[in-house]
């Protein structure tokens, strides 16, 4: 008999556990993309995903915290507890030597989030612009984690003494983190029908011109 005073929680009941997860993750997905956040209950989460109502509070917590972890699984693919810049195609990117290479890479997983997470990010971005203030502070969070990120690319070109002159690493970021955002992918794929091989090709030649020095 254990003494450890630590309930035992079983491979299957932990499997059954994220089953349910990705099934509320996957329902509120779908949910936000159709109707919006505000048409978006908890309720609708909840029937749309075959549970009761206090099974999403219980599994997710509030709205607001449920639309974050709908946006970060997304980002990264699946609920695995491994942070973004860890994943092997964020890690193979930073191993690049040559820059251009580097950024047609950083552009390469730019197109990847965006094909995952631009439906979404765009409905919510929209709801922070109509004024839903759990949405104006999402947009924040989620634009300092992206700005977080823009940094080490910044940083990284720096390193490899590719900047191009009089440019240094906070301009730099600012460059890149406007190039890559939600809002001009929206103009120009969403808006102007570009696909997504032309938005990444293009993204790469813009990230090229706008940081980098001169060959």
């Amino acid at each position: 008999m254990s003494t450890s005073g630590r309930a035992y929680e079983s491979p299957l009941r932990r499997e059954q556990a994220l089953a349910t997860e990705r099934r509320i993750l996957d329902a509120a997905y779908r949910l936000l993309v159709d109707q919006g956040y505000g048409a978006t209950t908890m309720s609708a989460v909840a029937r749309e995903a075959g549970v009761s109502t206090p099974t999403v509070y219980k599994v997710v917590g509030s709205k607001p915290e449920l639309v974050k972890r709908v946006y970060d699984v997304t980002l990264v693919g699946d609920a695995e507890p491994v942070p973004f810049a860890e994943r092997p195609e964020v890690r193979a990117a930073y191993e690049e030597a040559d820059p251009r290479r580097f950024l047609a890479a950083y552009a390469g997983l730019g197109r990847l989030l965006l094909d995952r997470l631009g439906p979404l990010l765009a409905t919510l971005v929209a709801g922070a612009r109509s004024g839903e203030p759990e949405l104006v502070e999402f947009v924040a969070t989620i634009n300092g984690e992206r700005l977080a990120g823009t940094t080490m690319v910044a940083r990284r070109l720096e390193e490899m003494g590719a900047l191009r002159p009089g440019l240094d690493v906070e301009r730099a970021r600012d460059l890149i983190w406007t190039l890559n955002s939600i809002e001009v992918w929206e103009l120009l794929v969403r808006q102007r029908g570009w696909s997504p091989d032309e938005w990444e090709a293009w993204q790469a030649r813009a990230l090229v011109e706008a940081v980098l020095a001169a060959e």
